[in-house]
């Protein structure tokens, strides 16, 4: 069975922000714009929350997409929309140095698009067996999806508009930060 490579791998310490975790999650709607047949769940109209975050669980960039949008589709999108990150002396940080994303990110053209960004790209190929130690490493999106999906106007999407939908998606991401910053200060 494949491994993570080591200089990705989970240490005693808190995880690089240089490492960005891609995935996707379902939420069920009434009907509106950006929505289409649920793949999860026999068909019903729904949307997708596309999102990118860091090491941490720093939520960097989120789409909402149809239900029925391959995951695919969306990621050098995910890639392209992360903001520029201060802090350090020089230019500001911009891209991952390393993007994980599960079997539904195996696609040849991206994979190569991400190797001509310089992004090392660890993901899972299709038909073969699961890298392991991935998802010790992966598992800061999923926490991520079950905090945004705890906002019920996000679980369950009544909004016809995707324009409020994506205000409601940035203020729970805020207040997830916001919710994250108080609890590294005290």
């Amino acid at each position: 069975m494949p491994r993570a490579p080591k200089d990705i791998a989970p240490s005693g310490r808190a995880p690089p922000t240089t490492r960005a975790c891609v995935d996707g999650s379902h939420a069920r709607e009434r009907g509106g714009a950006a929505t289409g047949p649920s793949p999860v769940d026999r068909r019903k109209t729904g949307s997708k929350h596309q999102l990118i975050c860091d090491g941490k669980g720093t939520t960097l960039h989120v789409i909402t997409t149809a239900a029925s949008v391959n995951d695919i589709t969306q990621s050098l999108d995910l890639v392209d929309g992360i903001p520029p990150v201060a802090g350090r002396p020089g230019r500001p940080w911009r891209r991952p140095e390393c993007l994980l994303g599960d079997k539904a990110y195996d696609s040849k053209a991206v994979l190569g698009e991400l190797r001509r960004r310089c992004i090392q790209a660890v993901i899972s190929r299709k038909g073969a067996p699961s890298i392991r130690g991935l998802g010790k490493l992966r598992y800061v999106v999923e926490q991520t999806f079950t905090l945004l999906h705890q906002f019920k106007r996000l679980a369950v999407r009544l909004e016809r508009r995707i324009e409020l939908q994506d205000a409601f998606v940035s203020l729970a991401c805020s207040l997830i930060c916001w919710t994250r910053l108080k609890k590294t200060r005290s």
